[in-house]
Formats: C-alpha cells, structure tokens, sequence
C-alpha cells in the first residue's frame, strides 16, 4: 500500500474521531473582537497547539504578537522536496444576534448533512482539515510527502494587524515555496474551484463637523447647516445613477482583463435568476458593460458601508446635529493602490465639501489586490487533488473579497498563494446558523492528502 493509500485509509476510518474533535475545537468561543472573550482566544491558541504537538509536527509554538498569538508547527522531514506553508485562523466572528440562531453558535449541532456553529466555516472546519490531512500521513507512514509549516492566526476577523510584523520578524522560519490557504468557497455545491484572484480593500471614515454641539431645530434650523445634509449630498456625488464611480482617476490604473479571462468567466455554470432570488431583490444592478461575475470579481467598487448622525430612537426629538459620519470602502483590482485611491477620495470629498462643515477623513485599513499565475505548478497540483478529492476537475475563479496576508506573504516572501476553499457561498458566514457542508469537511481531507502527494512529486 502506498503513502497516500495509507493516509486515505486512515482518515476514512477516523472519520467519527475527526468530527469529534472538529466539534470541540468549535465549542471554544474565540471571539478575537470582544475583549471579553480574550481568554478563550488564547485556550483556542493552545487547542490548535496540542492537535499539532499530539500528531506529532515538531517546533510547535505559540507566537505572541502585540494582540492575539499566532501558532506554528512545522515538519522538516523531507530533505529535496517542496516546503509548504499553510495559512489559517482560529479566531471567530460575534455572534449577535444570538436569538436568530437555530442551535446555541459554540454547542457544534448536525442537521441535514451540515455541522452548524460559529466558525465551522470560517475558517475553523476548513483549518481543521487541513490539520487532519497532516495528521494521516504521520499516523499511518510517519512521514509526509513534503516539507510543511502551518501558520495559523486569531485575528483574521479583526484584520490581521498584528500579522505583517510577526511575518516580518519570522521571515526566515515561514519561509517557504507555496502558500496553501483554505480559508474560502467552492463554486457551487459539488463543483470544487481554485480562487486565483483577490480584490485588494481600502477603507476609510469620514466626518463632518458643523455646530459646536446639537441644535434646536426649530429655534436654530434655516441658520446653519445640517452636517447629515451635507453628507448626503457628498455620498450620492460618488456615483452616477449607472453605478459608475465618479471619483476622478479612479479607473485610471485599472488593469482590464483579456477577452481570455471574460470567456472563461462567462463559460462558468452562474445562474443570474437564482442568484438574484437567493439575495431577495427585484433586480441586480451594477457598472454597465460587465457580467455579475465580472463586477464581483474583476472590476473596482466603492460602497458605502454605514452611516451615523442625529437622533434615530423610539418618538421625536426635533435636532439638528452637529456631526455626521460615514464608513466608505473601495474594492480594488490590479493594478489599484490602496493609498493613491484614498488620496483621490479624500481629495474628491474636500473638494466638493462645503465650508459650512469641517471634514476629517481617517484611513482604517488597506490591503493590495493579488492573482496568481495560472500556469504556477502549485496550482495544476491543486487542480489534480481537487480533482482526486471531489471527483470532479475544479473550475477557476476569482474572489470579490480580501485576504490581506496573501498580499503580505507575496510582499514579505516572495512566494504565491493557492487558494483551495471547502466553504460553500450560502454557509451563513458571519451570520446567524453559520454551518460547513460534512461532506466538504471530508473531501478536503481527502483534496489535501492529495495535494501534498501532488506538491511532493514537483522536486
């Protein structure tokens, strides 16, 4: 029997095992965002760190940052062969609002074929196949086919902050050839994907100042302006009534795709209507001359994200406010940069701002658009497990959303990230009844046995 028919094997027959401690792994409320929960941060920390000490991945260690540690374990024991590292997080959305959940979010529950909880999606269930995979190799032959590091971190859900400095300091121990991160979805249910690309983010806040406190405003309305007003007016000005940006240069560095790509994305099996339905509205709408997949994936947005002003409880206060503020975000594409689109924002805003309000425009976070070549061998090997994995060859896609590590690992060691997610896009991610298909769980076991058989014949 072979390595890999060894490890198929063992993890076929530890399935009962395996979900167990997937369940107590969910049970530990590590909420990264509520100080409250701090504690329980660090005993997750310190879960994933025996599950690694246990199967026997040696240099196990828990790495303080200036927030939540990281984890790291790394197995060596392939001299010649490609050296993986693998990404990840313990840490875990809020739940509120708890009363709209079916089952308690950190008591693990199965119903029809899902295991519902916080974090059995994102991205706990999905780090912890990757975790059972290593750990079949090294309990049925005792060693694994490359040379593998894991990573894994607890502040994901609050923006990695602390991540690229530890990357930093720990640039000669992560190093490595490939990055492997499961932390996404497939395409649809039973159609395995490879996610090549990502779209950067930049976000900001914005606030407007008009009186020194709250005004009557029947006594002091007429006379001065309304900062919530005045914030209308800003925002509508970001967009035309087509959904196109309206910010100048925004579009100047937008690196357009070639008629290769569209086709491929528009071969791709997306059903608009369904889609439509399953988000509850009467009609999509989005920048003119680009498909749905294309503005999700491959085109730049700006979206307004949360507005905050004046009186808004239970009856009538009649006030005229003396701030406003608002949450903005931009979605980015090669080849955008977080800094030079906050620069055209913010000057955008001051510029159409009128005197009568004073402006503060505060930078919270950003993060680089990345792809990876398509033609990288780690990616053939990951369309090959996938393939072995789910039976079925995986389609390629992008996403619309943001990892900001793989941007920092690109940036920081120069190496590709592969992006193989075992989520589907209706597991209720950051929502009430969060759950992870079973039989993704156990096809990403079997993907990932596969795929560093796959990553070990590259040497």
């Amino acid at each position: 029997m072979t390595a890999i028919d060894s490890a198929l094997s063992m993890a076929d027959s530890a399935r009962t095992r395996f979900l167990d401690e997937l369940k107590a792994f969910l049970r530990i409320p590590s909420v990264s965002t509520e100080s409250r929960y701090a504690a329980e941060v660090r005993r997750c920390a310190e879960f994933v760190a025996a599950d690694l000490q246990r199967m026997g991945m040696e240099r196990v260690a828990i790495l303080p940052t200036a927030g939540h540690p990281c984890v790291y374990a790394e197995w060596l024991g392939a001299p010649g062969r490609p050296t993986v590292l693998v990404y990840g997080h313990y840490d875990v959305q809020p739940v509120d609002p708890e009363n709209l959940w079916t089952s308690p979010p950190f008591e693990p529950t199965e119903r029809d074929g899902y295991l519902y909880a916080r974090g059995a999606s994102d991205d706990k269930g999905q780090v912890h196949a990757h975790l059972k995979a290593a750990e079949a190799y090294l309990a049925s032959s005792g060693r694994l086919p490359i040379n593998l590091k894991f990573i894994i971190e607890g502040e994901e859900e609050i923006g990695s902050e602390h991540l690229p400095a530890l990357i930093r300091a720990e640039r000669t121990r992560l190093q490595a050839d490939v990055v492997v991160i499961s932390d996404g979805a497939m395409f649809a249910r039973g159609l395995p994907a490879i996610c090549y690309g990502l779209r950067g983010l930049a976000y900001w806040q914005i606030d407007l100042v008009g009186p020194r406190s709250d005004l009557h405003s029947g006594v002091y309305g007429g006379a001065v302006a309304n900062p919530i007003e005045v914030l209308a007016h800003l925002l509508a000005a970001l967009k035309d009534d087509r959904g196109r940006i309206q910010v100048p240069g925004f579009y100047d560095d937008v690196r357009e795709i070639s008629a290769e790509e569209r086709a491929r994305i528009a071969r791709l099996p997306f059903d608009e209507e369904a889609f439509r339905r399953e988000l509850g509205v009467a009609e999509l709408f989005g920048e003119e001359g680009y498909s749905t997949l294309e503005r999700r994936w491959v085109r730049p947005t700006l979206e307004i994200n949360g507005i905050v002003g004046g009186f808004t409880g239970e009856g009538s206060k009649t006030v005229l406010p003396s701030r406003a503020a608002a949450k903005l975000s931009s979605r980015l594409v090669p080849d955008q940069d977080p800094e030079r689109i906050g620069d055209l924002v913010e000057a955008y805003l001051r510029r159409l701002c009128p005197p009568t309000v004073s402006l503060t425009f505060t930078r919270l976070a950003a993060a680089q658009p990345v792809v990876t070549p398509l033609d990288h061998p780690a990616v053939r090997a990951a369309e090959r497990a996938l393939e072995h994995g789910f039976g079925r060859s995986p389609v390629y896609i992008r996403e619309g959303g943001t990892i900001p590590v793989v941007a920092t690992f690109a940036a920081e060691l120069g190496i590709p990230s592969v992006l193989v997610g075992f989520g589907l896009n209706d597991d209720h991610l950051h929502a009430p009844d969060e759950r992870f298909l079973l039989e993704n769980y156990f096809g990403g076991i079997r993907t990932l046995i596969w795929l560093w058989a796959e990553l070990g014949g590259l040497a």
